[in-house]
């Protein structure tokens, strides 16, 4: 259902894409927002802290969470989402795999968001065309936060900077040169989970 205080005219409300990530219940999330920030624990606040000031200043940055199952990673991805959409703002949460998008606040698997190729290959980019309804979500993300981001090959990644950087060269031409386009972005995982097999690969690629 729409929150009560979603205003169509803030968006265009042609965009369903834009409309999908804005249509929560402010009131309520910042009422949750404000009951998970004083449950962080120190550590945590200051990663929350770090990472939610280059949103705020918008200028970009990219961040890796390391920590192994139970360390508290979910959690921040939550506060950092809740903290974002409650200000009317829009997150994009994505994991590498289906069963762990299920655990994010709003999440999806990074291809199906973000048009990965399902093969990827080291010139591959997003199937994601200027001007489409889904590049102008990704001009309006403030964040996008990836969760078990080691599983997934680097040409996933290096396929997402490109793609973000020649869409956001439009906006600022800047971006051409920026990582992820200049967007703020946050991968996260456990480098101690089984990796995927490189056939023949080389230590680089491992």
């Amino acid at each position: 259902m729409p929150r009560p205080d979603f205003n169509e005219e803030e968006v265009d409300n042609t965009n369903t894409l834009i409309c999908e990530e804005l249509r929560y219940n402010r009131c309520s999330l910042s009422k949750e927002y404000e009951e998970l920030l004083v449950k962080l624990t120190m550590e945590q606040k200051l990663v929350y802290d770090r990472i939610i000031k280059a949103v705020h200043e918008d200028k970009g940055g990219f961040f890796f969470l390391y920590g192994h199952g139970g360390t508290g990673k979910t959690f921040i991805w939550k506060t950092l989402s809740f903290a974002i959409r409650c200000r009317g703002d829009i997150v994009l949460t994505v994991a590498s795999s289906g069963i762990a998008s299920l655990l994010l606040a709003g999440g999806r698997t990074a291809h199906s968001r973000f048009a990965i190729p399902l093969n990827a290959t080291e010139d591959s980019t997003c199937n994601i065309k200027q001007g489409t309804p889904l590049s102008k979500l990704i001009v309006k993300t403030k964040l996008i936060i990836w969760d078990e981001a080691p599983m997934m090959h680097r040409y996933c990644f290096e396929a997402l900077d490109r793609t973000l950087r020649d869409i956001l060269r439009f906006k600022d031409a800047s971006n051409l040169d920026r990582p992820f386009g200049g967007k703020t972005v946050v991968l996260g995982g456990d480098f101690r989970q089984i990796l995927p097999v490189i056939p023949k690969g080389t230590s680089q690629d491992i």
